[in-house]
């Protein structure tokens, strides 16, 4: 009896030193125990595993947890909540380890609630369905399943999983709920962007249980809608949160700013930022991602730079949103400059950030320090892997492309619908359509549908690759058709001579209700410039713009102005690029000079020319052009003048390059080389070609002014 007050001075000691994490004070008083003998008492022996756990001084608290002679269910609870709510993966296995010993013939402790919910945790931390399942078996058998804490343990596991099925049945199993529950469920449908029924779960709420309205809840709900076509609805659940007065809270005032930003509504996004009275990074964050993914680089940029001078520390999730604002092209220093503030702040190994720096070096062109962050890294990461091939592709580097994506095979890393559609986009560049028919292969193992973006690089592929009746059947299979796949088809069909079938599908189209965006109307444009319709071609320029508001940009006149050149309207078309409201540089005209060769138009040719010449034009080309019209024209002083100035301006002609694919293998050639191992029977076979062609009467018909092309 005389024990007992000694007991008790230690344990309140202990749950003092543990609320206030005292380690070296508590480390003092686990001294005295072990001097005393009082560590045999199984509620100090407990107290101090609880003591240490809640330090997150895990090791040492499994040692405390293993001199303990006889654990009881508080011993066992002390430890696995320790783990569980330091999280982690392999902290996560370690709970699941010990509910497993725990429940073993040698030990058999029955877990209470608290165990319970440290397991389901672990469960969800780890994506363990089966583990999970397994624990939710055992509360039914011994008949927690009623203990509030049980179950909005077990249904956020469920919810994390995916398995909102299983969720919502046991949420509506459920003999009491509370704003966690609910607010958990909520979050499960948003996840998995189930909207409809998260709002229908919302309202449900709010019409009989309003009192559980809190910022749980309230945070749970916007993350459902950001969409541009969920606004209306986060607008609502935004003034809702304003009359329960929810909005001093961080994480709902967090929520709105994400919310409207990624709903594309900048404007309401700063607005809510601005009456944020309580900021923290994440705010920050939200805000500068909003900015980069709204295509405002340099006011996230400047927003980041204001947080840093405000003394706020920026996490992982800030620095993605700063380096895919530095991903236009126009801030590669930023972004190295971001880079190396990642690597002062100790992120360099996070997979997160060094995507996102892989991502930033490739779209800013910067392929090898991309490709060096990518080695650096050499994580099986698909989103990494995929961040450097959709930067190989964006650069033209098709080949290399696919060479990295073979290697990501090789190494068992599952691709997934982002990495499928960067490979066929660099198979329609290499028109390489023996591969794309592999990659189409590859994506029906991997399961994936014909839903975008798959279905659209397919049909794209195909339509490019000159193969339209398999581009057509990718096509009609698809289950929703947007914009781009329109295009594509449309495309490839104004490409491969059926200018007639690509205006019918344009009519389908609009028929089907696609709204056409600026690409469609170059796809058409292009088709009517190919077929010489010029009338046509208006009737299309002109509603872009007064039907579907598609403001006319530099390809839209480019195609405007071939179309005028094809059909010898050649004044038509000068009269038009002048007229021309946009700033388009040397595109139009050297369009033009090309047409005035084909017609024999030296004079008007000559005035196209001399616009290059003043705009200072660095293609080869148009100085070859341009003298030799002079040549025709018998002004031997000009054709001397043009050849000066491509002398001076360090222009140079560029040796033509063609490839074809065979049996898998491109073969690259390229004027003057030799490096080919089958030249010398290429050239035997052009030799050949030659002769048979000249025995068939066929004479090469040239214009002798234009025959002289070396300046």
């Amino acid at each position: 009896m005389t024990a007992a007050p000694h007991y008790r001075s230690i344990f309140t000691q202990f749950l003092e030193y543990t609320q206030q994490k005292n380690l070296p004070n508590g480390r003092t008083l686990h001294a005295h125990i072990i001097k005393t003998g009082s560590i045999h008492c199984s509620y100090i022996a407990n107290t101090l595993v609880n003591f240490y756990a809640k330090c997150h001084r895990l090791p040492e608290a499994h040692l405390a947890f293993e001199s303990i002679e006889n654990k009881d269910v508080v011993s066992w609870n002390s430890l696995i909540n320790g783990y569980s709510q330091l999280g982690g993966p392999q902290n996560s296995v370690i709970v699941m380890h010990l509910f497993k010993k725990m429940m073993s013939q040698e030990h058999l402790v029955l877990p209470d609630a608290r165990t319970f919910a440290g397991v389901f945790t672990a469960a969800s931390a780890l994506g363990d369905c089966f583990g999970g399942k397994q624990g939710h078996t055992v509360t039914v058998k011994l008949g927690r399943c009623d203990d509030i804490f049980v179950g909005s343990s077990l249904l956020n596991m469920y919810c994390k999983a995916g398995l909102v099925e299983d969720a919502r049945k046991l949420f509506d199993e459920m003999p009491e709920r509370n704003s966690i529950s609910w607010a958990t469920m909520i979050s499960g449908y948003s996840m998995q962007r189930i909207c409809g029924e998260a709002l229908e779960l919302f309202r449900e709420l709010v019409a009989y249980e309003e009192e559980y309205v809190n910022e749980f809840v309230v945070t749970s709900i916007l993350s459902a809608f950001t969409l541009p076509e969920y606004m209306h609805i986060g607008s609502q659940i935004h003034c809702l949160g304003l009359k329960h007065g929810l909005l001093s809270h961080v994480s709902v005032g967090n929520a709105i700013v994400t919310m409207y930003s990624k709903c594309g509504s900048l404007d309401e996004a700063v607005k809510a930022f601005d009456l944020s009275s309580n900021k923290n990074s994440i705010t920050w964050s939200a805000m500068i991602t909003g900015y980069a993914q709204g295509g405002d680089h340099k006011k996230a940029l400047e927003l980041f730079s204001k947080m840093h001078f405000n003394g706020l520390v920026a996490s992982e999730f800030t620095l993605v949103g700063v380096l895919n604002a530095c991903s236009d092209g126009t801030a590669i220093g930023e972004g190295k400059e971001a880079h190396a503030y990642s690597i002062k702040l100790g992120f360099q190994y996070q997979i997160y950030i060094m995507t996102a720096v892989v991502d930033m070096y490739a779209k800013c062109g910067f392929l090898d320090d991309a490709r060096k962050g990518f080695d650096h890294l050499q994580e099986p990461d698909v989103v990494l892997w995929t961040s450097m091939i959709g930067g190989y592709v964006q650069n033209g580097e098709n080949e290399r492309a696919i060479d990295l994506f073979c290697k990501m095979q090789t190494q068992g890393i599952s691709p997934n619908e982002p990495t499928m559609a960067s490979v066929l986009k660099a198979c329609s560049s290499l028109a390489a359509l023996e591969q794309g028919k592999q990659i189409h292969a590859t994506t029906i193992k991997h399961g994936f549908g014909l839903e975008a973006p798959i279905g659209g690089a397919l049909s794209t592929m195909y339509a490019k690759c000159g193969s339209l009746k398999d581009g057509d059947l990718v096509f009609t299979r698809m289950p929703s058709r947007d914009a781009i796949s329109w295009n594509a088809m449309i495309s490839g069909l104004s490409q491969n001579g059926q200018g007639v079938e690509a205006l019918e599908l344009f009519t389908k189209m609009q028929i089907e209700g696609t709204k056409p965006d600026y690409v469609t109307f170059v796809n058409i444009l292009t088709a009517c410039s190919h077929m010489g319709m010029v009338e046509k071609g208006w009737e299309y320029f002109n509603m872009m713009s007064n039907e579907y508001g598609v403001i006319p940009r530099i390809d839209h006149y480019a195609c405007m102005v071939d179309l005028l050149s094809r059909g010898g309207k050649l004044n038509e078309a000068k009269d038009f690029i002048e007229s021309a409201p946009i700033d388009h540089g040397l595109c139009l005209w050297r369009i033009l000079l090309s047409a005035c060769r084909n017609y024999h138009n030296y004079e008007l040719g000559a005035y196209a020319g001399e616009k290059l010449m003043e705009l200072g034009s660095q293609e080869s080309s148009a100085y070859v052009l341009l003298s030799s019209i002079y040549k025709a024209l018998g002004r031997s002083s000009d054709v001397e003048r043009v050849r000066r100035m491509m002398s001076v301006r360090g222009v140079s002609k560029e040796p033509g390059c063609s490839w074809i694919e065979l049996k898998s293998h491109n073969h690259v050639f390229v004027v003057g080389d030799q490096l080919h191992p089958q030249v010398d029977e290429i050239r035997l076979e052009l030799n050949r070609l030659s002769k048979a062609m000249k025995d068939e009467g066929y004479h090469l018909e040239s214009d002798l002014n234009f025959a002289d092309l070396e300046v």
